[in-house]
This record gives C-alpha cells, structure tokens and sequence, in this order.
C-alpha cells in the first residue's frame, strides 16, 4: 500500500504545483486522481491524512474560481483535518476558514 500513498502524494503534489502556476485544469486532474486511488484504499490515518491536504488543496483551487463545489471540499478536508488530527491540515483549514468567520 505505501507505493499507492506515494503516488498518490505526487499527484497533489502535481496538483499543487498546476494551482501555483495557475492552471487549474491540470491541477483538478491531479487532484481527482488523488482522490480515486485515495478512495480505494483501506480506512488509516495516512491515507486520512493525505484526504484532508487533498481536499483542501481542491478547495483553495476551486475558491479561487468560485466555483460552488470548493464548499465540499472545504467540509470534506475539515472533516478529515479533525479526524486526523494532523497539525498541518488543520493550519491549513484554519487559513481556509479565516475569511469564512469560522473556528475548526
């Protein structure tokens, strides 16, 4: 299973990088293939962990955009933030939540 987290951390790592470079439609590809391999895998936190940065990055993508489906996103990568409880996914949910005037 660890070469499947690994594929799947280059893709939102891809994601990212396409999101910097400001092409999104190369970035919701990488991020949708994190995503599918992500959905096969087992219930464990890596994988959890590796939802939630998926989910957020998909987030902060689609706001940019304004794009309604960010906000599944958004409680999605919250979701698993909390579950989790990895430090960075929650700075990062924090930061998505600030304009939002909410508290995770």
């Amino acid at each position: 299973m660890r070469p499947a987290y690994l594929t799947a951390a280059r893709h939102l790592q891809r994601g990212r990088e396409a999101a910097v470079e400001g092409n999104d439609q190369d970035a919701v590809r990488e991020y949708n293939k994190a995503l599918q391999l992500l959905r096969t895998l087992p219930p464990e936190r890596t994988r959890d962990v590796l939802l939630a940065h998926t989910h957020l990055a998909y987030y902060q993508t689609l706001a940019l955009e304004g794009r309604d489906v960010a906000q599944e996103h958004l409680h999605l990568g919250i979701s698993y933030a909390r579950s989790t409880r990895d430090a960075l996914a929650r700075a990062i949910a924090e930061e998505c939540l600030t304009g939002l005037d909410v508290a995770l």
